[in-house]
């Protein structure tokens, strides 16, 4: 084991003559080369600290500056307004200087000074820009000479090449609404989901909760939003995803899958290379903050990075009460799950990291590990699928020491999680309901025994060469694991690419140390609890009813020419369906971001208003004409576009009363109307997942790299989940799962009535399904 050896630096052994000392110099050369590696690293993080320190503003400018007001003081022209004066004045009583050293050093202070002003008023200035958000509520197509000018401002405010998190303190805070305001558009969201009688109590409620008890909960979220940098966001990921006890997996974990059609290599070693090696590139660009952050309406409003932070070296650590996030600055290895065994692999050789072939070569070398797994080991991730609480008392009495605390620790500070599944999943022509469902509970959640649950992510190869991503929910939203997503696809097909006969390109590397078994000593008792949480992930998984699908007929391409939202043409489809296969209305909830603000996660659209019902009875009512129908749509659809609008804005209802419940917690007062709203379920929970590097593809020269988008578990019992995609401009992907056990749904009914109600809506339009052939 040439490996081993070369994993000691040195070895002695005691002798008459003395110790005999034998350094091992090609371990003295790794240390050496892992130690400028963080000094490196280090390095690279101080002066990015510096450059978004002072953003919008640039070292350079400080020169600048500095120059300028020594250039004016040398013309004999005062700059200062004798304030120059007075800092040389202080710095005579010291003595020590000459009256030139006084005049430079006075400069420097003085000018070092305008320029923090500077900056400050820069930053000041882009927040209140920022906060202007009237851009957003103007007709499509349509922008005033005052939104012109104001986007004029933002751009030259906002400094030149801004790195990942030079925004974040220019960025505003998230306003609290008024609690009038939010109590009237919860009544009007509900109106069409109640009874007159439920209606008018409900009304009661309300009004009485936004007289009596609501300004006194206002009075701290204010005084919240004053102090914290975002009033939701930490009780957000506190109340709503850590202190959960129930299973991450289905529940709260969430996938994305690989592109639809195209498998570039069929090596499942391969492309764990090129995978592998496209995410530590994607990482590399994080820690160096080069990625470009988010701007929407032409690359002027920029949005909050904040949740990039920890996406790497990060785990969700679990706790009797509550869980915890652990993140790492660094992690240098990552671990690799393979039929039932579990292996370190170091990231890193001679000082540089590992090479798409080297790290084919170290996933083939497990492949090819004929070893089984320990007593135990097969189904220890099992604990992170289910129960928190059981799985929190057996971390602590069962891997708090010995070996198997020092495996536990090399998977939960592991840059992330790596499985290689013994599975083939992807889409196959001959069979696609089939093979897109099987797919979809794979990466939802697999043999509930094979996916560390609570790592940032897990990466998952199949046997047959498709890859997919398992991501826990808590540190961040999906269109920033979409983001990662994007970058690792079109990384891995359009820059690094395979050789002919299907590997990677490039050479192995021999002097590699093999991947090291993790080993654990894991007792019997343990191995009981081990057995309850697979079995309790098992009846969890086996009841999730899924159905992924692309939609051909036609895309957002078509949707714009009718001149309304694709988004909302999609939410209106999904009422209309929705009613189809239920026979009623229901409180419905689309994701949308609050990015625009600092630290900003998500708010709820709530898509079933009374317009969208207004449609959706008359799509289904034989008497209305296509006119009436076509105005129902149009009023319906820009009724979601305003909701849409204002949750992006900081004027959504359910955040707002999440916090007032959880200030109403804290103060032991009991408020009948907050515990009614927020026992409400949510028996439609859809979410769409945004394209955001459109260019990473150039989908009009390769059609056929068209993503499949990801999905999620159902959120009620009795009800859908649903999650889709835009995929450039001829087609949608769609993800809708539900449970077995409910008698009311099914989730290939569903879809029937999704397919149905899209074409069904696009018939209003005028456009059939030649036209549609012709537009593709």
């Amino acid at each position: 084991m040439a490996e081993a050896h070369q994993a000691v630096a040195f070895q002695f052994t005691v002798t008459p003559d003395g110790i005999d000392l034998r350094l091992s110099h090609e371990a003295l050369k790794q240390i050496y080369l892992s130690g400028l590696h963080s000094w490196k690293k280090k390095f690279i993080r101080f002066k990015n600290g510096v450059i978004t320190g002072v953003y919008p503003a640039s070292p350079s400018s400080w020169l600048i500056v500095v120059v300028g007001v020594m250039s004016t003081m040398y013309a004999k022209i005062d700059p200062s307004l004798g304030i120059i004066a007075k800092i040389n004045r202080t710095l005579d009583t010291t003595g020590y200087m000459s009256s030139q050293t006084k005049n430079i050093v006075s400069g420097v202070l003085f000018g070092t000074g305008l320029w923090v002003a500077l900056i400050i008023t820069m930053r000041y200035s882009l927040k209140v820009l920022l906060s202007y958000h009237g851009w957003m509520f103007a007709e499509h197509g349509k922008m005033s000479r005052a939104t012109r000018i104001w986007m004029c401002m933002v751009k030259i405010f906002s400094g030149r090449k801004p790195m990942l998190y030079s925004f974040q303190t220019s960025l505003p805070r998230l306003p609290v609404p008024a609690v009038k305001d939010t109590v009237n558009r919860y009544l009007e969201s509900v109106r069409p989901l109640m009874k007159d009688e439920d209606f008018k109590r409900m009304t009661a409620l309300a009004q009485d909760f936004a007289v009596n008890l609501g300004p006194r909960l206002q009075w701290y979220l204010k005084l919240k939003s004053w102090w914290a940098t975002n009033y939701v966001s930490d009780w957000w990921e506190e109340y709503v995803y850590l202190r959960g006890r129930g299973p991450l997996m289905v529940n709260s974990n969430y996938y994305a899958m690989d592109l639809l059609y195209v498998i570039p290599t069929h090596l499942q070693a391969a492309r764990a290379g090129n995978g592998i090696h496209a995410i530590l590139l994607y990482r590399h660009k994080l820690d160096r903050e080069e990625i470009k952050p988010i701007l929407l309406l032409g690359s002027t409003v920029p949005l909050c990075s904040a949740q990039w932070e920890r996406m790497f070296n990060t785990c969700r650590i679990p706790g009797e009460e509550t869980d915890t996030i652990q993140h790492l600055r660094d992690s240098k290895h990552i671990v690799v799950f393979h039929k039932g065994r579990y292996f370190k692999v170091w990231l890193y050789h001679d000082g540089r990291l590992l090479k798409p072939r080297e790290i084919e070569q170290q996933i083939q070398r497990i492949l090819d590990d004929p070893s089984e797994p320990q007593a135990g080991e097969a189904k220890l991730a099992a604990l992170t699928a289910g129960e928190r609480v059981p799985w929190a008392k057996c971390r602590q009495a069962y891997f708090g020491r010995g070996k198997n605390k020092q495996s536990l620790d090399a998977v939960e500070k592991a840059a992330f999680f790596v499985t290689l599944d013994e599975t083939e999943q992807g889409y196959r022509e001959e069979d696609p309901d089939a093979s897109m469902d099987s797919y979809a509970k794979s990466l939802l959640h697999g043999r509930c025994s094979d996916r560390w649950f609570d790592k940032s992510f897990t990466f998952i190869v199949f046997k047959n060469g498709k890859m997919g991503m398992n991501a826990e929910h808590s540190w961040a939203d999906a269109p920033v694991v979409g983001h990662l997503w994007e970058y690792v696809m079109s990384t891995d097909c359009f820059q690094l690419g395979y050789a002919e006969d299907g590997h990677c390109k490039g050479d192995t590397n021999p002097n590699i140390p093999y991947p090291t078994r993790l080993q654990w000593d894991i007792p019997e008792e343990c191995q009981d609890v081990i057995e309850t949480s697979l079995n309790t992930a098992n009846i969890l998984a086996s009841d999730v009813d899924f159905h992924s699908f692309p939609f051909h007929a036609f895309g957002k391409g078509l949707i714009k020419k009718c001149r309304t939202s694709p988004d909302a043409f999609v939410q209106l489809a999904l009422q209309l369906a929705h009613y189809k296969d239920m026979g009623k209305f229901c409180l419905t909830y689309e994701a949308s971001m609050t990015r625009l603000f600092r630290e900003g996660r998500t708010e709820t659209v709530r898509s079933c208003s009374s317009e969208s019902c207004n449609f959706v009875l008359a799509m289904v009512d034989p008497t209305q004409t296509v006119k009436q129908k076509l105005r129902l749509f149009k009023i319906a659809s820009e009724k979601h576009q305003h909701l849409y609008r204002l949750a992006m804005t900081g004027s959504g209802i359910d955040r707002h009363l999440f916090c007032l419940y959880v200030v109403s917690k804290y103060l032991a007062v009991d408020s009948p109307f907050l515990k009614e709203v927020l026992s409400e379920p949510w028996r439609l929970s859809t979410s769409q997942t945004p394209q955001q590097q459109v260019e990473l593809f150039d989908l009009e020269r390769n059609p056929e790299y068209v993503s499949s988008g990801g999905g999620f578990g159902p959120v009620a019992d009795d009800g859908y989940g649903v999650s889709y995609i835009l995929v450039g401009e001829n087609l949608i992907s769609f993800h809708i799962s539900s449970k077995f056990s409910s008698p009311e749904t099914d989730s290939h009914r569903f879809g029937k009535h999704l397919k149905q109600a899209m074409n069904d809506i696009m018939a209003l339009f005028g456009f059939s399904s030649n036209s549609r052939k012709e537009f593709h």
